[in-house]
């Protein structure tokens, strides 16, 4: 069961995503909070396995309130931010703080909570033209060198997929290896890149110029 913290300042938006993630068999809404600064003390009263932050709120946004939680907790639970627009300034920031993907309020019911399965097993979700939208929009290239210890060019193959979108089945399949060899370069780069999931690799690998939006 994925248990679900709801962060949204709306009440209308709380009540409607409630609604929508209790009708699944498999997530269960385990509280709420209207404003970021109620975020960390909900996390540690009730171990969400994935948090629905709104990005803009007003007190304390979800930007901030991800980088609390991250910086806060030992065992932070996965951030899904919450956005109006796609192109939201607030979402690559929120990325590059440690989210593990954004979803647009007007998303369908059913991509919602498939987007709360997602996060909640270690994936990320990313939206390849948009994060390169909004790569390109706060882009900052540091020489184009990654920081930590130098890929491997099979590695370095891999990032730019990731970057693409490509799911690890599909990863395999653009490069004619068994899934099981990209699972293990997957955990390789996020290892030395010192990230948790792809898609702070993959802010990593824009802000650093080694993949140009």
């Amino acid at each position: 069961m994925t248990r679900v913290l709801i962060v949204d300042d709306d009440d209308l938006i709380r009540a409607g995503l409630r609604a929508v993630l209790s009708a699944e068999a498999d997530v269960t809404v385990v509280g709420e909070a209207a404003d970021g600064d109620e975020v960390v003390p909900r996390v540690i009263e009730l171990r969400p396995d994935v948090v629905l932050m709104d990005v803009r709120m007003p007190r304390i946004d979800g930007l901030q309130a991800t980088r609390l939680l991250l910086d806060r907790l030992d065992d932070p639970p996965r951030v899904l931010v919450l956005t109006t627009f796609e192109n939201d300034e607030y979402v690559y920031e929120a990325l590059a703080a440690g989210a593990s993907g954004f979803l647009l309020k007007r998303a369908r019911p059913e991509r919602i909570a498939e987007a709360v399965r997602l996060v909640a097993r270690g994936d990320s979700l990313l939206f390849p033209a948009a994060v390169r939208r909004l790569a390109a929009a706060h882009h900052r290239p540091s020489g184009g060198r990654l920081p930590g210890p130098r890929l491997t060019d099979r590695e370095a193959e891999v990032l730019v997929l990731m970057a693409e979108g490509l799911s690890n089945a599909e990863i395999a399949g653009r490069l004619v290896l068994g899934v099981e060899t990209i699972k293990t370069h997957v955990g390789s780069v996020l290892g030395k890149l010192g990230v948790r999931d792809r898609t702070q690799a993959v802010v990593i690998a824009y802000r650093s110029g080694f993949i140009s939006p």
